[in-house]
């Protein structure tokens, strides 16, 4: 019933910056849990960020945190991953994932673990 609608990849220099969106439509709730992963050519999809709807909880991939922010905007339903000084190996398909509820633990890292996803947002860093 969620539909999740991903935006704001592109062609960027490295050291450069992006913030993707994904516009969350459909039944959602208070508990709603979203995420993103990303998945290069040739490689397994990883995780990212995960944020709860409500509280201040985020998680992030401990090599990446210095430069990858997640932050939601619950009135217009939407999510964001805020990236700085990006590198040529950040470039991957980014994927905006969601649950019904709250996860908890190691399961809040396992792409199988997110019911709903979007088409994925293509993110290419040049030299």
């Amino acid at each position: 019933q969620v539909q999740l609608v991903e935006s704001g990849g592109g062609l960027v220099q490295a050291g450069g910056s992006l913030r993707l969106s994904c516009a969350a439509s459909g039944r959602t709730f208070s508990s709603y849990t979203m995420a993103w992963f990303r998945q290069a050519p040739g490689k397994e999809r990883e995780f990212v960020a995960a944020i709860r709807w409500s509280g201040g909880n985020t998680y992030y991939e401990d090599s990446r945190q210095a430069r990858f922010t997640m932050s939601r905007d619950n009135a217009k339903n939407t999510v964001y991953l805020q990236i700085t000084s990006l590198k040529p190996e950040d470039t991957a398909l980014y994927y905006c994932a969601g649950i019904d509820y709250y996860c908890s633990g190691s399961g809040c890292y396992r792409a199988g673990t997110y019911s709903y996803w979007g088409q994925g947002t293509q993110v290419t860093v040049s030299s």
